[in-house]
């Protein structure tokens, strides 16, 4: 590679011009890199399913860098569009400049796909020599940029976030209102409900319910809010800012009835859809099974038709949540004969809600608590179904064998709202370390002042917002009807991954006491791990996103 010249962009219009120039670069590259992965896993036009596992580590590193190239669109759009509005400030410029050098120069030595693990181009037997306006933005990333960026996020500690978010003045105050309830009913509350494995209490269930939680995208028709998906996300970040627990109660509910909403009979629609929205009914997702993971297509639960009724058998784990709940949203296997996704059938099946004592009073239904590190707030049990009855009316959509595609129509939103998830983690992780930094004092002076401290702190505050405009920008398409699972599954990739390095981070500026159970930051760095692994572990997700790449 050669020299790199000085960065050219003193002011944000120029910044932005050498984004707007280097965009067609990378759009090029990507294009490339896929061609080159085509070459490698479909010589005969259509992706080989052992080729394209035999070349894994090529094919992930696409996702990568597909994932990094929209990165770096929607930060540009981002920034373009509050320069537009007269709101892109020196923080917003501070985080467009560092953000896009730190992404490129990654681009061009290799991307952290994990701690040990590196997507580089030259996996996929391609190079990149970076044009001017390339090479000028990959010196953005300096340690005087990051220095002020830091002195103005403590300026600005009281804000919502570390730079506007660019959002409307409507989502701005639906953000406003949710962080409001995050800090004074959420944030004094979540770690002791953490450190004694505490269920989150009823009463804040309910008030979520109030606040129309449960509802926010059920159609007014039956009973929502009627709100958008970017409106769900806005949400969903601010509670799990709070607690990730809280944020992810709502998960549950838009599970179900995304399900209903897109597969449901007009009965079922009328029957659940209101009691969802309200919080009257609590529901949970029961997919997964001992010995499956990510293989849904191979599940065995089964379910037998008796007269009207079917009747489940088999076992399900890791469900979330499911003692409280009042129905399930449970895949079975109705198709004997089917050994894939093609015999699996989705139910709406009743349950009675448990207490501590008899966690699961349903007759044909048992259960048991899996203790995990973190992620809390709701429990994950393993369920055992030996002669459990669902009524014929709660097959959803009343045809067998549409099950699996029923719950593909749902990833979009699930991976969304993960994705939001993730964001808010990462947040709350930013936060509570930057306090901790300008309050413990070592040598004489706040951790903060020692640069590289500032230096996590300010990467934590660019690579948040990075991931935010994605997965704004993957609500945005879900809003407007176009099919969004790639840039879905890119914003969880990437959310999942920042959340993870901004716990870590944080905890690491904590030193010992991050270590010790009463900080705030043990709690917020298990929970950050397990966005790497649910709704599509990140190895399964770069799978898929590569499938569709190659589409």
């Amino acid at each position: 590679m050669k020299d790199m010249p000085a960065m050219p962009a003193d002011t944000p219009s120029a910044l932005l011009a050498l984004a707007a120039a280097a965009l067609p670069e990378l759009e090029a590259l990507q294009s490339r890199a896929t061609e080159a992965l085509r070459t490698l896993v479909a010589p005969s036009g259509k992706p080989q399913p052992d080729l394209l596992e035999q070349h894994q580590h090529a094919a992930h590193a696409l996702s990568w860098l597909a994932t990094y190239v929209e990165s770096i669109r929607q930060l540009t759009g981002w920034a373009a569009r509050l320069a537009e509005a007269g709101k892109l400030g020196r923080t917003e410029a501070l985080i467009l400049q560092i953000g896009l050098g730190e992404y490129l120069t990654q681009i061009a030595g290799g991307i952290p796909m994990s701690q040990t693990e590196f997507a580089r181009l030259s996996d996929l037997g391609i190079d990149w020599q970076p044009g001017e306006a390339a090479l000028g933005l990959m010196r953005g990333n300096s340690a005087p940029a990051r220095a002020e960026l830091v002195r103005l996020m403590q300026d600005n500690r009281g804000g919502a976030t570390f730079g506007a978010t660019g959002l409307d003045e409507d989502l701005e105050m639906i953000r406003d209102q949710f962080r409001r309830y995050a800090e004074d009913r959420v944030i004094p509350n979540a770690h002791e409900w953490h450190l004694k494995d505490q269920l989150i209490p009823m009463e804040i269930i309910e008030e979520l319910a109030e606040l129309g939680v449960f509802g926010l995208t059920i159609p007014e028709e039956f009973g929502g809010l009627g709100l958008s998906k970017a409106s769900m996300v806005v949400v969903t970040e601010e509670l799990s800012r709070g607690y990730i627990g809280v944020g992810s109660l709502g998960t549950r509910s838009e599970i179900a009835a995304e399900l209903i909403l897109c597969g449901g009979t007009e009965a079922q629609k009328a029957k659940w859809l209101p009691a969802l929205a309200s919080g009257e009914i609590l529901s949970t997702a029961v997919f997964t099974e001992p010995n499956t993971g990510s293989d849904l297509g191979s599940l065995r639960t089964r379910a037998v038709r008796d007269g009207e009724d079917w009747v489940i058998t088999g076992n399900k784990t890791w469900i979330t949540h499911a003692q409280r709940t009042h129905v399930m949203t449970l895949l079975a296997r109705t198709d004997p004969e089917s050994s894939d996704w093609r015999g699996l059938s989705m139910f709406l099946a009743e349950k009675t809600p448990g207490t501590d004592d008899d966690p699961f009073p349903t007759p044909g239904m048992t259960g048991g608590e899996i203790e995990v590190l973190g992620y809390r707030g709701m429990k994950e049990y393993e369920l055992g179904f030996d002669g459990f009855r669902v009524k014929g009316e709660n097959l959803l959509g009343g045809e067998p064998g549409r099950g699996f595609k029923q719950l593909m129509e749902t990833f979009e939103s699930a991976r969304i709202q993960t994705a939001a998830r993730a964001v808010g983690v990462a947040q709350c992780a930013a936060e509570i370390g930057m306090q901790y930094a300008i309050d413990r004092k070592q040598f004489g002076k706040p951790l903060i002042e020692f640069p590289r401290v500032a230096d996590k702190l300010a990467m934590m505050a660019v690579e948040i917002m990075i991931a935010r405009q994605l997965t704004y920008f993957s609500a945005w398409e879900k809003d407007h009807g176009r099919r969004c699972d790639l840039e879905a599954g890119m914003a969880k990739l990437l959310g999942a991954r920042v959340a993870w390095a901004a716990a870590d981070n944080a905890l690491q500026i904590h030193g010992g006491n991050g270590f010790a159970l009463e900080y705030a930051i043990s709690r917020v760095l298990c929970d950050a791990r397990i966005l790497n692994i649910f709704e599509g572990a990140a190895e399964i997700q770069a799978q898929v996103i590569a499938r569709r790449l190659l589409d």
